[in-house]
């Protein structure tokens, strides 16, 4: 029987030419690398090629790729691709090779937690919905595991975040802003808990 763990780690949604996938071997190290040194990337910084592959591997992530004109199955070959002979530098790639525009990772034992983190969305893809698409495609595995607890989060971006996180992924806000930089701490507790209560029809 196909652990829980694996069956995660190989999840795909598609939307027009875009493609969000939890199989780590798709995400190209210098791309994500360049991501997390971003202005948008406010919170992290890059890391060294082999602790950034094992961060990966140690995490559920979810790799929002424009796969331009290609079929699904040539895209991940073509990312795959890009992924194993790229680790410490960028390559060159053609007009139409699939790109990584956004990215998320889900820290957890996949039974009983589940912490978010370092949600990104390049801005060149702002107003196309794409940001909202992969909390989404989160939110769904999270609200799969059967025995979850809670799933939690924390962001510095108290007007923008905060309500988006509330409105997609069902969280409550644990803390009040000081004004003095403090992270929102917001969870959300599921069917694994006993808080948890059956929402009213």
């Amino acid at each position: 029987m196909e652990s829980t763990a694996s069956q995660l780690r190989n999840r795909k949604w598609t939307r027009d030419s875009y493609l969000i996938s939890t199989d780590t071997s798709l995400i190209p190290i210098p791309d994500l690398n360049a991501a997390f040194a971003s202005e948008d990337f406010y919170w992290g910084k890059p890391l060294p090629a082999p602790v950034m592959r094992e961060t990966l591997q140690n995490s559920l992530c979810f790799a929002l790729c424009d796969i331009k004109s290609h079929p699904v199955e040539v895209a991940e070959t073509l990312l795959r691709a890009q992924a194993a002979n790229s680790d410490e530098v960028s390559t060159p790639k053609a007009d139409n090779a699939p790109t990584l525009l956004g990215f998320g990772r889900i820290i957890t034992d996949y039974t009983t937690i589940a912490f978010v983190t370092d949600v990104w969305v390049h801005p060149s893809t702002q107003g196309k919905g794409l940001g909202t698409w992969l909390v989404q495609c989160l939110q769904e595995v999270i609200e799969s595991m059967p025995h979850l607890r809670r799933s939690m989060l924390t962001t510095a971006s108290w007007d923008k975040s905060v309500p988006f996180y509330q409105k997609l992924m069902k969280m409550d806000l644990m803390n009040e802003d000081n004004g003095k930089g403090s992270l929102a701490v917001m969870t959300m507790i599921w069917k694994g808990s006993n808080l948890w209560v059956e929402p009213e029809a």
